[in-house]
């Protein structure tokens, strides 16, 4: 039989054979690299039967598939490690994350602790080491049911399934229920790490036993591992919850309510320096500040579809015996802005401004700090133009994203989120607004990926993802074009023919959430924010008392200027408070002796060591300002 190569080249192959057997007939180190194979166009073991015609690739390390068939045998290998110590266990599923893989366990009364993940690595590098072979095989679903008839989740999930035939892999003496693929042998799993074990509800559903999770991660190369594992340890010192606890940013008190941030007085001088930029910018480039209010009729949330496609995420109330929605975000405000009068073409593009106070619904098992809250504030924008404007609006606002991301460091990706599921409107008007999406991102000549399936309900959309200073990346800025609306609220304008015209909407954020990105902002810099955003940007320390009235005058003289700054006056040894300024990650503290007083100077000590000695306090004065005008990322130029 014949079977195509992914260069086009046609082999010849004898019947019956497997992609292992192709691998090899190409070359034996090709064979002996082979990981899996994708027949077709779909992803299989490497031992899969072939059949004539077949277009066939071999799978090696090099191919970025075959790092998740990695981690989700590992996971197999970790399931397999638990029942060699724990017989008592019942497993349920074990699927791939990002940067690794989790296996659910039923424990009953047992926890894993930290000593138990290191004897299941020590189990799992046994039995990588016993080089079990990995094989599948497929069985009517009756007889799995009977094969698992002493693990009851996985009986459930072959119901579940409905088909008349599943796939098991096996390994050793363990058994489990999977679509594949897998390595095939265990000896090919030898760069993994257990990270941590969690609580988690079967399914996801507190109705159900509450089992085990652990977490584990798994690489090609001990290299790759290695500085996974680094880039872990940097992101623990950097943990935004950790850091805002040290440098006093914000609070999270039970009796307040999960999930709801009450910002410090440093955090909240962060928020404001964020928020009075973000408004500054948006009045440069054309937007109007609006307001709306924190809830609205809940009729007016059915007529958006909300109520229909969001109201899981979404807080009600009644009043007056009228049922009201709390908003998650601020459109429904801004058409009322667009309805409130008789707008012509020559008015557009309207844009409107607003850093909205928003509330969702969120799980408690996915809060985390300031990255998930309950409570937060969209830097949120709608801008309303013609469809000729489309393009060039689009433009405008990839162009305001450059320039903020730029200012703060960031490297960041691009992604167009496609039509989902559950979407209103009509298809031509998701094709017309994603059509504008790509064609914007062509004159801008900006590279990006699809994620089908994943726009808001209401239209498609780009999404911005930030590379922080270790590497990882956050969603924030996102722009969304929207027919429809639109439509459903009747918003019109006259055009140049004296008839009613709908326009088009845009949705958009810069930052995104003001306290995720203040989460995201505290990890990138790892609390030592650039002197222009620091929630406290200069300390001044005297050497002894007899120079704290020079100090207080300083300190009134920075703040008349509006510099952010206190003074460390304590009977405490200079060194000790140098250092706990260092710990707060103040930018400057400036040091006051008696030849400071004595001859009206500063001494200038930076938060990276460098000293600036002896300075004149007017010369000073101009450097802060020059560096909190141009927003640089240094502390001194």
């Amino acid at each position: 039989m014949n079977v195509l190569l992914p260069d086009g080249a046609k082999l010849d192959i004898q019947d019956g054979a497997t992609a292992y057997d192709l691998a090899k007939q190409i070359s034996i180190g090709l064979a002996k690299k082979a990981m899996a194979c994708e027949i077709n166009g779909t992803l299989k073991d490497i031992t899969a039967e072939l059949s004539d015609n077949d277009t066939v690739k071999i799978i090696t390390e090099k191919d970025p598939e075959s790092l998740e068939i990695i981690r989700h045998s590992t996971a197999h290998l970790m399931a397999e490690a638990v029942l060699r110590l724990f017989p008592e266990a019942k497993v349920t599923i074990g699927p791939i994350i990002k940067d690794g893989f989790y296996y659910d366990f039923d424990m009953g009364d047992k926890k894993f602790t930290p000593d138990d993940l290191k004897t299941i690595e020590k189990m799992m590098a046994k039995i990588s080491a016993e080089a079990n072979p990995i094989s599948r095989r497929v069985v009517k679903s009756s007889d799995a049911v009977k094969e698992f008839a002493n693990e009851p989740y996985k009986v459930e999930l072959i119901t579940d399934i409905g088909d008349d035939e599943v796939s098991l892999y096996e390994q050793g003496g363990f058994t489990d229920l999977c679509r594949g693929p897998h390595v095939d042998n265990t000896k090919r799993l030898k760069h993994f790490k257990l990270l941590s074990v969690a609580g988690a509800y079967w399914r996801g559903s507190e109705k159900n036993p509450m089992l085990q999770r652990i977490y584990g991660t798994s690489w090609q190369t001990k290299e790759d591992l290695e500085q996974y594992l680094n880039m872990l340890e940097e992101a623990e010192k950097r943990d935004h919850r950790k850091l805002g606890k040290q440098l006093k940013l914000f609070t999270f008190e039970e009796e307040a309510g999960t999930g709801f941030p009450i910002y410090l007085p440093n955090g909240g001088a962060l928020r404001n320096v964020l928020e009075t930029f973000e408004k500054n910018e948006h009045i440069k480039r054309g937007y109007d500040i609006v307001f709306g209010p924190a809830i609205l009729k809940q009729d007016l949330w059915k007529k958006s579809g909300h109520y229909d496609n969001y109201r899981e995420n979404m807080y009600f109330t009644t009043i007056d015996d009228v049922d009201y929605g709390v908003k998650p975000m601020n459109c429904l405000a801004h058409m009322m802005v667009f309805k409130s009068d008789i707008r012509s073409y020559r008015d557009l593009p309207q844009r409107y401004f607003e850093l909205g106070n928003v509330h969702r619904h969120e799980q408690s098992g996915a809060l985390h700090g300031l990255m998930r809250v309950r409570a937060f504030t969209q830097d949120d924008a709608h801008i309303f133009c013609t469809p000729s404007q489309l393009n060039s609006e689009i433009i405008d606002i990839i162009n305001f994203v450059n320039d903020v991301v730029n200012l703060f460091g960031f490297e960041y990706e691009v992604e167009v989120s496609t039509r989902p599921e559950k979407y209103i409107g009509e298809i031509e008007n998701w094709d017309k607004a994603t059509q504008a999406l790509f064609d914007a991102l062509k004159d801008k000549g900006l590279p990006y990926e699809i994620n089908e399936g994943d726009g808001a309900f209401y239209g498609p959309k780009i999404d911005i993802k930030l590379k922080d200073a270790i590497g990882r990346f956050w969603q924030c800025a996102t722009i969304q074009v929207d027919f429809n609306l639109p439509e459903r609220f009747e918003l019109n304008y006259i055009g140049e023919d004296g008839q009613k015209h709908r326009p088009v909407m845009l949705h958009r954020v810069i930052l995104g959430s003001v306290d995720r990105f203040i989460g995201i902002l505290t990890e990138h810099f790892a609390g030592a924010f650039p002197l222009w955003i620091a929630p406290k940007q200069v300390r001044i320390i005297n050497v002894t008392d007899a120079q704290a009235d020079y100090c207080k005058d300083l300190e009134k003289k920075l703040k008349m200027e509006g510099f952010r700054v206190d003074s460390d006056l304590r009977n405490e040894k200079m060194g000790f408070k140098i250092r706990e300024a260092q710990m707060e990650k103040i930018p400057h503290m400036i040091i006051i002796g008696q030849k400071e007083v004595d001859e009206e100077l500063v001494s200038v000590r930076l938060r990276n060591g460098e000293n600036k000695n002896e300075l004149d306090f007017s010369t000073y004065l101009s450097v802060l300002r020059e560096l909190d005008k141009i927003k640089t990322l240094e502390l001194w130029r």
